[in-house]
Protein backbone atom coordinates (compact mmCIF):
# COMPACT_ATOMS: atom_id res chain seq x y z
CA UNK A 1 0.00 0.00 0.00
CA UNK A 2 1.26 3.48 -0.87
CA UNK A 3 0.19 6.98 0.18
CA UNK A 4 -1.38 7.85 -3.18
CA UNK A 5 -4.87 8.30 -1.70
CA UNK A 6 -3.83 10.30 1.36
CA UNK A 7 -6.06 13.42 1.57
CA UNK A 8 -7.43 12.96 -1.96
CA UNK A 9 -11.09 13.90 -2.40
CA UNK A 10 -12.94 10.87 -3.79
CA UNK A 11 -16.63 10.77 -4.71
CA UNK A 12 -18.22 7.30 -4.67
CA UNK A 13 -21.71 6.68 -6.01
CA UNK A 14 -23.37 3.50 -4.82
CA UNK A 15 -21.37 3.44 -1.60
CA UNK A 16 -23.98 1.32 0.22
CA UNK A 17 -23.68 -1.50 -2.31
CA UNK A 18 -21.45 -4.55 -2.18
CA UNK A 19 -18.48 -3.09 -4.04
CA UNK A 20 -19.19 0.44 -2.80
CA UNK A 21 -19.01 -0.42 0.89
CA UNK A 22 -15.70 -2.26 0.51
CA UNK A 23 -14.37 0.56 -1.70
CA UNK A 24 -15.34 3.13 0.92
CA UNK A 25 -13.67 1.16 3.70
CA UNK A 26 -10.45 0.72 1.73
CA UNK A 27 -10.22 4.40 0.78
CA UNK A 28 -10.95 5.54 4.33
CA UNK A 29 -8.17 3.26 5.57
CA UNK A 30 -5.85 4.76 2.94
CA UNK A 31 -6.55 8.27 4.18
CA UNK A 32 -8.79 9.57 1.40
CA UNK A 33 -11.46 12.21 1.95
CA UNK A 34 -14.50 10.27 0.79
CA UNK A 35 -17.87 11.68 -0.24
CA UNK A 36 -20.55 9.01 -0.63
CA UNK A 37 -23.89 9.28 -2.40
CA UNK A 38 -26.64 7.31 -0.65
CA UNK A 39 -30.04 6.72 -2.23
CA UNK A 40 -31.71 4.63 0.50
CA UNK A 41 -31.06 4.04 4.17
CA UNK A 42 -30.32 0.31 4.20
CA UNK A 43 -29.34 -0.55 7.78
CA UNK A 44 -27.90 -3.95 6.88
CA UNK A 45 -25.44 -2.45 4.38
CA UNK A 46 -21.82 -2.84 5.43
CA UNK A 47 -21.50 0.93 5.15
CA UNK A 48 -23.74 1.33 8.19
CA UNK A 49 -22.84 -1.95 9.90
CA UNK A 50 -19.18 -0.86 9.95
CA UNK A 51 -19.99 2.73 10.92
CA UNK A 52 -18.30 3.98 7.75
CA UNK A 53 -20.93 6.68 7.23
CA UNK A 54 -19.43 8.44 10.27
CA UNK A 55 -16.02 8.57 8.58
CA UNK A 56 -17.13 10.09 5.28
CA UNK A 57 -19.28 12.92 3.97
CA UNK A 58 -22.67 11.34 3.26
CA UNK A 59 -25.00 12.98 0.77
CA UNK A 60 -28.51 11.61 0.25
CA UNK A 61 -29.69 11.68 -3.34
CA UNK A 62 -29.92 9.85 -6.64
CA UNK A 63 -27.67 9.69 -9.68
CA UNK A 64 -30.74 10.60 -11.74
CA UNK A 65 -30.49 14.12 -10.22
CA UNK A 66 -27.81 16.08 -12.08
CA UNK A 67 -27.97 19.08 -9.73
CA UNK A 68 -26.97 17.00 -6.71
CA UNK A 69 -24.04 15.45 -8.56
CA UNK A 70 -22.86 18.83 -9.80
CA UNK A 71 -23.06 20.31 -6.31
CA UNK A 72 -21.05 17.43 -4.82
CA UNK A 73 -18.28 17.58 -7.43
CA UNK A 74 -18.01 21.36 -7.08
CA UNK A 75 -18.52 21.85 -3.34
CA UNK A 76 -16.19 19.06 -2.20
CA UNK A 77 -13.56 19.78 -4.89
CA UNK A 78 -13.68 16.18 -6.03
CA UNK A 79 -10.50 14.92 -7.70
CA UNK A 80 -11.54 11.29 -8.30
CA UNK A 81 -14.98 9.87 -9.11
CA UNK A 82 -15.78 6.16 -8.79
CA UNK A 83 -19.22 5.61 -10.27
CA UNK A 84 -20.68 2.35 -8.96
CA UNK A 85 -24.37 3.22 -8.48
CA UNK A 86 -26.62 1.07 -10.66
CA UNK A 87 -29.59 -1.23 -10.70
CA UNK A 88 -27.69 -4.52 -10.88
CA UNK A 89 -30.31 -7.26 -10.68
CA UNK A 90 -31.21 -8.90 -14.00
CA UNK A 91 -34.67 -9.97 -12.82
CA UNK A 92 -35.53 -6.45 -11.68
CA UNK A 93 -34.34 -5.10 -15.04
CA UNK A 94 -36.59 -7.54 -16.88
CA UNK A 95 -39.61 -6.46 -14.81
CA UNK A 96 -38.82 -2.72 -14.72
CA UNK A 97 -36.66 -1.77 -17.71
CA UNK A 98 -37.39 1.97 -17.53
CA UNK A 99 -36.15 2.40 -13.96
CA UNK A 100 -33.07 0.38 -14.88
CA UNK A 101 -32.40 2.63 -17.87
CA UNK A 102 -32.91 5.73 -15.70
CA UNK A 103 -30.43 4.51 -13.11
CA UNK A 104 -27.82 2.90 -15.32
CA UNK A 105 -27.87 5.08 -18.45
CA UNK A 106 -29.09 8.48 -17.30
CA UNK A 107 -27.19 8.08 -14.04
CA UNK A 108 -23.97 7.58 -15.98
CA UNK A 109 -24.41 10.57 -18.28
CA UNK A 110 -25.32 12.71 -15.28
CA UNK A 111 -22.11 11.76 -13.46
CA UNK A 112 -20.04 12.51 -16.56
CA UNK A 113 -21.89 15.74 -17.31
CA UNK A 114 -21.40 16.97 -13.72
CA UNK A 115 -17.67 16.34 -14.09
CA UNK A 116 -17.59 18.06 -17.48
CA UNK A 117 -19.41 21.14 -16.23
CA UNK A 118 -17.39 21.59 -13.06
CA UNK A 119 -14.03 20.55 -14.52
CA UNK A 120 -10.99 19.82 -12.35
CA UNK A 121 -11.86 16.12 -11.89
CA UNK A 122 -8.67 14.26 -12.69
CA UNK A 123 -9.88 10.67 -12.92
CA UNK A 124 -13.26 9.02 -13.38
CA UNK A 125 -13.88 5.28 -13.23
CA UNK A 126 -17.26 3.98 -14.39
CA UNK A 127 -18.34 0.47 -13.50
CA UNK A 128 -19.68 -1.43 -16.46
CA UNK A 129 -20.09 -5.20 -16.64
CA UNK A 130 -19.31 -8.26 -18.70
CA UNK A 131 -23.02 -8.13 -19.59
CA UNK A 132 -22.27 -5.11 -21.82
CA UNK A 133 -20.79 -7.49 -24.39
CA UNK A 134 -24.06 -9.34 -24.84
CA UNK A 135 -23.97 -12.55 -26.86
CA UNK A 136 -20.67 -13.23 -28.61
CA UNK A 137 -19.87 -16.19 -30.79
CA UNK A 138 -16.44 -16.72 -29.28
CA UNK A 139 -15.27 -16.62 -25.67
CA UNK A 140 -13.67 -15.18 -23.63
CA UNK A 141 -14.77 -11.58 -23.99
CA UNK A 142 -11.96 -9.17 -24.80
CA UNK A 143 -12.13 -5.39 -24.89
CA UNK A 144 -12.06 -5.54 -28.69
CA UNK A 145 -15.44 -7.28 -28.81
CA UNK A 146 -18.38 -5.08 -29.87
CA UNK A 147 -20.94 -4.09 -27.24
CA UNK A 148 -24.19 -5.75 -28.17
CA UNK A 149 -26.45 -6.14 -25.17
CA UNK A 150 -29.94 -7.38 -26.04
CA UNK A 151 -31.86 -7.64 -22.76
CA UNK A 152 -32.65 -4.64 -20.51
CA UNK A 153 -29.79 -4.93 -18.03
CA UNK A 154 -27.24 -5.80 -20.72
CA UNK A 155 -28.40 -2.91 -22.92
CA UNK A 156 -28.14 -0.47 -20.03
CA UNK A 157 -24.49 -1.39 -19.59
CA UNK A 158 -23.70 -1.30 -23.30
CA UNK A 159 -25.19 2.19 -23.50
CA UNK A 160 -23.36 3.46 -20.42
CA UNK A 161 -20.09 2.18 -21.88
CA UNK A 162 -20.64 4.03 -25.15
CA UNK A 163 -21.59 7.23 -23.34
CA UNK A 164 -18.27 7.10 -21.47
CA UNK A 165 -16.42 6.73 -24.76
CA UNK A 166 -18.32 9.69 -26.20
CA UNK A 167 -17.42 11.93 -23.25
CA UNK A 168 -13.77 10.98 -23.59
CA UNK A 169 -13.65 11.48 -27.36
CA UNK A 170 -15.76 14.65 -27.50
CA UNK A 171 -14.78 16.42 -24.27
CA UNK A 172 -11.47 14.75 -23.31
CA UNK A 173 -12.97 13.72 -19.98
CA UNK A 174 -10.45 11.55 -18.09
CA UNK A 175 -12.61 8.43 -17.84
CA UNK A 176 -11.90 4.70 -17.83
CA UNK A 177 -14.43 1.87 -17.82
CA UNK A 178 -14.18 -1.36 -15.84
CA UNK A 179 -15.87 -4.57 -16.93
CA UNK A 180 -16.01 -7.30 -14.33
CA UNK A 181 -17.98 -10.48 -13.90
CA UNK A 182 -20.25 -11.38 -11.00
CA UNK A 183 -18.96 -9.84 -7.78
CA UNK A 184 -19.34 -11.91 -4.64
CA UNK A 185 -18.27 -11.45 -1.03
CA UNK A 186 -19.39 -10.48 2.43
CA UNK A 187 -22.01 -7.78 2.49
CA UNK A 188 -23.95 -8.89 -0.57
CA UNK A 189 -27.52 -9.07 0.72
CA UNK A 190 -29.12 -9.76 -2.66
CA UNK A 191 -29.91 -13.37 -1.91
CA UNK A 192 -31.19 -14.06 -5.41
CA UNK A 193 -27.49 -14.17 -6.35
CA UNK A 194 -26.05 -17.64 -6.33
CA UNK A 195 -23.08 -17.19 -3.95
CA UNK A 196 -24.82 -15.55 -0.96
CA UNK A 197 -27.91 -17.71 -1.49
CA UNK A 198 -25.85 -20.91 -1.50
CA UNK A 199 -23.85 -19.94 1.58
CA UNK A 200 -26.87 -18.82 3.60
CA UNK A 201 -29.04 -21.77 2.54
CA UNK A 202 -26.23 -24.13 3.50
CA UNK A 203 -25.73 -22.45 6.88
CA UNK A 204 -29.44 -23.10 7.48
CA UNK A 205 -28.99 -26.69 6.28
CA UNK A 206 -31.29 -26.18 3.31
CA UNK A 207 -30.58 -27.06 -0.33
CA UNK A 208 -29.97 -24.06 -2.59
CA UNK A 209 -32.38 -23.39 -5.46
CA UNK A 210 -30.82 -22.82 -8.92
CA UNK A 211 -33.05 -20.85 -11.32
CA UNK A 212 -31.25 -22.04 -14.46
CA UNK A 213 -30.31 -25.59 -15.44
CA UNK A 214 -26.99 -25.11 -13.63
CA UNK A 215 -24.85 -25.17 -16.78
CA UNK A 216 -24.60 -21.38 -17.22
CA UNK A 217 -20.96 -20.30 -17.08
CA UNK A 218 -20.15 -17.10 -15.25
CA UNK A 219 -17.12 -15.11 -14.19
CA UNK A 220 -17.03 -14.86 -10.38
CA UNK A 221 -14.83 -12.10 -8.99
CA UNK A 222 -14.14 -11.54 -5.30
CA UNK A 223 -15.21 -8.08 -4.17
CA UNK A 224 -11.92 -7.19 -2.48
CA UNK A 225 -10.05 -8.03 -5.67
CA UNK A 226 -12.48 -5.69 -7.39
CA UNK A 227 -11.58 -2.87 -5.01
CA UNK A 228 -7.86 -3.40 -5.52
CA UNK A 229 -8.32 -3.53 -9.30
CA UNK A 230 -10.25 -0.24 -9.42
CA UNK A 231 -7.73 1.55 -7.24
CA UNK A 232 -4.82 0.11 -9.20
CA UNK A 233 -6.38 1.45 -12.40
CA UNK A 234 -7.11 4.87 -10.86
CA UNK A 235 -3.53 5.24 -9.67
CA UNK A 236 -2.30 4.83 -13.26
CA UNK A 237 -4.69 7.28 -14.88
CA UNK A 238 -2.00 9.93 -15.11
CA UNK A 239 -0.87 7.89 -18.15
CA UNK A 240 -2.63 9.56 -21.14
CA UNK A 241 -2.62 6.36 -23.19
CA UNK A 242 -5.05 4.56 -20.88
CA UNK A 243 -7.65 7.34 -20.69
CA UNK A 244 -10.84 6.50 -22.52
CA UNK A 245 -10.01 2.79 -22.34
CA UNK A 246 -12.06 -0.09 -20.97
CA UNK A 247 -10.47 -2.87 -18.92
CA UNK A 248 -11.72 -6.34 -18.07
CA UNK A 249 -10.85 -7.57 -14.60
CA UNK A 250 -11.19 -11.27 -13.92
CA UNK A 251 -9.49 -14.24 -12.34
CA UNK A 252 -10.14 -15.92 -15.72
CA UNK A 253 -11.69 -19.05 -14.28
CA UNK A 254 -14.50 -20.66 -16.26
CA UNK A 255 -17.02 -22.20 -13.89
CA UNK A 256 -20.67 -23.16 -14.14
CA UNK A 257 -23.35 -22.26 -11.62
CA UNK A 258 -23.61 -25.89 -10.53
CA UNK A 259 -19.84 -26.13 -10.10
CA UNK A 260 -19.60 -23.06 -7.88
CA UNK A 261 -22.50 -24.33 -5.76
CA UNK A 262 -20.72 -27.66 -5.30
CA UNK A 263 -17.43 -25.89 -4.51
CA UNK A 264 -19.17 -23.90 -1.75
CA UNK A 265 -20.82 -27.06 -0.39
CA UNK A 266 -17.42 -28.76 -0.29
CA UNK A 267 -15.77 -25.83 1.51
CA UNK A 268 -18.61 -25.91 4.06
CA UNK A 269 -18.54 -29.73 4.43
CA UNK A 270 -22.17 -29.98 3.30
CA UNK A 271 -21.91 -32.04 0.11
CA UNK A 272 -25.08 -33.94 1.10
CA UNK A 273 -27.21 -30.86 0.35
CA UNK A 274 -28.01 -31.45 -3.31
CA UNK A 275 -29.26 -28.28 -5.08
CA UNK A 276 -32.77 -27.96 -6.49
CA UNK A 277 -32.62 -27.08 -10.19
CA UNK A 278 -35.64 -25.17 -11.54
CA UNK A 279 -34.45 -24.56 -15.12
CA UNK A 280 -36.59 -21.39 -15.28
CA UNK A 281 -34.05 -18.70 -16.21
CA UNK A 282 -34.81 -16.47 -19.19
CA UNK A 283 -33.37 -13.34 -20.84
CA UNK A 284 -29.90 -14.40 -19.76
CA UNK A 285 -26.83 -15.34 -21.78
CA UNK A 286 -25.70 -18.90 -21.11
CA UNK A 287 -21.92 -18.49 -21.26
CA UNK A 288 -20.01 -15.39 -20.15
CA UNK A 289 -16.41 -15.08 -19.08
CA UNK A 290 -13.65 -12.52 -19.53
CA UNK A 291 -10.07 -12.23 -20.66
CA UNK A 292 -8.01 -9.95 -18.42
CA UNK A 293 -4.98 -10.01 -20.72
CA UNK A 294 -5.19 -6.26 -21.43
CA UNK A 295 -5.18 -5.35 -17.72
CA UNK A 296 -2.32 -7.77 -17.07
CA UNK A 297 -0.19 -6.41 -19.91
CA UNK A 298 -0.95 -2.66 -19.84
CA UNK A 299 -1.61 -2.15 -16.13
CA UNK A 300 0.62 -4.94 -14.79
CA UNK A 301 -2.40 -6.13 -12.81
CA UNK A 302 -3.14 -9.53 -11.35
CA UNK A 303 -5.76 -10.75 -8.85
CA UNK A 304 -4.79 -11.19 -5.22
CA UNK A 305 -7.29 -13.90 -4.28
CA UNK A 306 -7.93 -17.35 -5.66
CA UNK A 307 -11.57 -18.44 -5.97
CA UNK A 308 -11.23 -20.70 -2.92
CA UNK A 309 -9.68 -17.93 -0.81
CA UNK A 310 -12.43 -15.49 -1.74
CA UNK A 311 -15.17 -18.03 -1.03
CA UNK A 312 -13.66 -18.90 2.35
CA UNK A 313 -13.68 -15.23 3.38
CA UNK A 314 -17.25 -14.88 2.13
CA UNK A 315 -18.38 -17.97 4.05
CA UNK A 316 -16.78 -16.61 7.23
CA UNK A 317 -18.54 -13.25 6.78
CA UNK A 318 -22.00 -14.77 6.28
CA UNK A 319 -21.47 -17.16 9.19
CA UNK A 320 -20.81 -14.21 11.49
CA UNK A 321 -23.62 -12.16 9.92
CA UNK A 322 -26.30 -14.82 10.39
CA UNK A 323 -25.11 -15.61 13.92
CA UNK A 324 -25.30 -11.92 14.82
CA UNK A 325 -28.73 -11.59 13.18
CA UNK A 326 -30.03 -14.64 15.02
CA UNK A 327 -28.78 -13.25 18.32
CA UNK A 328 -30.44 -9.88 17.65
CA UNK A 329 -33.72 -11.56 16.72
CA UNK A 330 -33.72 -13.55 19.97
CA UNK A 331 -33.07 -10.42 22.03
CA UNK A 332 -35.90 -8.60 20.24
Amino acid sequence: MNNFWQNRSVFITGCTGLLGSWMTQELVERGAKVVGLVRDWTPQSRLFQMGLEKKIVTVYGRVEDLSILERIVNEYEVETVIHLAAQTIVGVANREPLSTFESNIKGTWNVLEACRRVGKVGRIIVASSDKAYGYQEFMPYSENNPLRGEHPYDVSKSCADLICHAYYKSYHLPVCVTRCGNFYGGGDLNFNRIVPDTICSTLRDRPVVIRSDGSYIRDYFYVRDGVFAYLHLAEQMDRPEILGEAFNFSNEIQISVLEIVRKILTLMDKEHLQPTILNQAHNEIEHQYLSAAKARQILNWSPVYSLEEGLKEAIAWYTDFLASKSSSDRQA
